[in-house]
Parts: C-alpha cells; structure tokens; sequence
C-alpha cells in the first residue's frame, strides 16, 4: 500500500512538473503579412505588329491603399528569348510578367500574353497569327465549339528563311482539351514555292506532355481566303496509338 501511494504522489509531482514548464515556454510568435495585389489594364491577349513600338497598357500594384513598384520581364513562349524590354523584332507568344514585393520579401507575379507577329500576304509569305478550326482523324472533339475558331496559332520565319509553328497539332490538346503545356511546337516549314503549294518539313516534333512522334505530312495555303491547311501525323509513346491532326487556319488581321 505504501508503494502503491508513493507511486502514485510520483506521478502526480510528474504531471505538476510538466504543467509548470509547459507555463513557462516562451509563447509562439505569430506574423501576419499582406500580398501585393496586382490589376492589369488594357487588353489581354495584347496584339504587336512585327517591328512595331510596345506600348504597355500598364498595371498597377497596391498593397491595401498603397501603390508599390512593378518590375517587367517579356519571356517567349516558343523561341526561347527573356526580355526586360520587349524587342518587337522577334515574333513570339511572350508572357509580359508583372512583379510586385511587399515588406517581408513575398512577391506576387501576374501574367499578360503580349503576342508579337507579323501579317505574311499568303503569297511571298506565310507568317501571322491565326484561329484554328481542328480535327483528329476527321472529328472534332466535343463540344465543337471548343475545336473551331480557337486563338491563337503562331507562324513565324526564321533566321535561315525556314518557317516555324506554334503548334503542330492545330491546338487539340492545348487549346480543345484545355491541357496546359500540350502544344507540339518545334515544326519547321520550308516553302519551296508558296504560289504551287510547294511544302517541305524537315525534322519530328514531340508532344511536350504526352510524348510521341510527331510529323507535319502536307500543307496548302489559298491567300484569297487568307487560309492555311496543316496535316500532321502523330505516333504516341507505346504502346503506340496513331492519329492525323488537320486543322485550318485563319489568318488573324490586326
């Protein structure tokens, strides 16, 4: 009985001691910090003829009432170059980055697409922006609204007078099924005579989320309806299933 009582006063004293300390720890500090809001003006998408002056429309960061500095950066989506100033001589599909810091060192980015490209007349030249009406082995996925008229596939020419796409698959999986980083860029397009349909397309693509084998098989252009038509063939990852994009573009003016 003694023993039984002795332990028991022990465990007591026990608890009592771990309630004292746990009293005595510091308390935990706690900071609230408050993120930039950033707001964009003007247009997104934001249309630039090749060559032309970049005007930012703009974009403002405040952190509650106060205003606070932006930082820019311009980085090109499909050849690779990063701009703090955009150069207009070199067509792209560009992400225009805002940036604003708040007081701790937290930093908010929001993004504008700032899309560079120049107006080819579909005879001398196939460059431009276009809308793209696509299908997979001649259907469209549903709905069908998602496949037609979708923006935007880029067309521009290269260094070596070669041309280059945007995306092989016509948008399918970027633009249709809505799949972010699922374009098949990386297609190159020699017009040996633009006037007779004269095509040539060296080179595979892959698709850059799902894999494959990726090839650009035909192409005809008609400059009255300011159309191009793209035929693509496209061997996946095994186990290996085949599909044939072919898509119309329409050239966008602007």
């Amino acid at each position: 009985m003694k023993m039984n009582f002795k332990i028991k006063m022990l465990g007591i004293f026990a608890i009592l001691v771990a309630m004292s300390s746990c009293d005595n720890e510091d308390p935990i500090g706690s900071q609230i910090t408050v993120y930039p809001v950033i707001t964009l003006e003007g247009d997104d998408p934001y249309l630039v003829p090749l060559g032309a002056p970049f005007e930012d429309p703009g974009a403002t960061a405040t952190i509650g009432e106060e205003e606070v500095p932006l930082t820019t950066q311009f980085v090109g989506r499909y050849r690779g170059n990063v701009f703090t100033t955009l150069d207009t001589s070199v067509a792209d599909i560009y992400n225009l980055n805002y940036t604003a810091v708040n007081a701790d060192g937290f930093s908010v980015t929001s993004a504008r697409q700032v899309i560079v490209a120049n107006t080819g007349d579909l005879v001398n030249s196939i460059e431009g922006l276009y809308r793209s009406t696509v299908y997979r082995d001649g259907v469209q996925g549903a709905p069908a609204s998602a496949y037609t008229d979708i923006e935007y596939i880029l067309i521009w020419k290269n260094a070596d007078g070669s041309y280059g796409i945007s995306d092989a698959f016509g948008g399918w999986y970027l633009f249709g099924r809505a799949i972010a980083d699922s374009e098949t860029p990386g297609g190159i397009i020699v017009a040996n005579n633009i006037a007779t349909n004269d095509f040539s397309f060296p080179g595979t693509q892959t698709n850059t989320y799902f894999g494959g084998s990726a090839e650009i098989v035909g192409m005809t252009v008609d400059p009255v309806a300011r159309t191009i038509n793209v035929t693509t063939t496209w061997a996946t990852t095994p186990p290996v299933t085949n599909y044939t994009f072919t898509f119309t573009l329409e050239q966008v003016t602007f």
